[in-house]
This record gives structure tokens, C-alpha cells and sequence, in this order.
């Protein structure tokens, strides 16, 4: 799976289970430091935002502001490989 694949599968901010967008996280920011809490923080491979932690919402399904974040965080990244960084 390429970014914009993953991108492509994370339209649906509303819709997507947990375990989709955690494996999605790990595809391209590694494991998270999880710590045996609820919580997944993942390291960035940049300093400051956008950041993703991920917490399991109700039902199986991811919240979507974390979407948000894991979305943004792809849309850097790809940036980043284009070498279109602006910081």
C-alpha cells in the first residue's frame, strides 16, 4: 500500500475501524510506544505537529479527529519523499 492508497481509504473520517487506521499508522510511522495504556503514540519522523496518538473509539470504530491527524501526518510525509518540505 502507497499513501495514496491509504489516503484513498481514509475518506471516510467517520467510518473507520481501529484496527484499520492502527495498521495504517504502523504501515508507515512504525510501532507505537505504547506503554500497556488505552493510548498509541507513534514517533514522527519530524519534530512538532502534526503528531498521531490513537485511542479506540466506541464500537471498534477510530475517532475521527484521529483520522484527521493520521491523514495530515500522511499528507506531510508524502510532501516529505516529494521533497516538498517547507520547514
Amino acid at each position: 500500500m502507497d499513501i495514496e492508497e491509504a489516503l484513498k481509504e481514509l475518506e471516510s473520517e467517520t467510518n473507520v475501524r481501529f484496527a484499520r487506521l492502527l495498521k495504517i499508522a504502523e504501515m508507515f510511522f512504525g510501532k507505537p510506544r505504547n506503554r500497556g495504556t488505552s493510548h498509541y503514540p507513534f514517533k514522527m519522523p519530524w519534530q512538532g505537529e502534526p503528531r498521531i496518538n490513537l485511542q479506540k473509539g466506541k464500537g471498534g470504530k477510530a475517532k475521527s479527529y484521529q483520522v484527521k491527524q493520521v491523514k495530515v501526518a500522511l499528507l506531510k510525509l508524502r510532501d516529505m519523499q516529494n521533497g516538498e518540505d517547507n520547514e
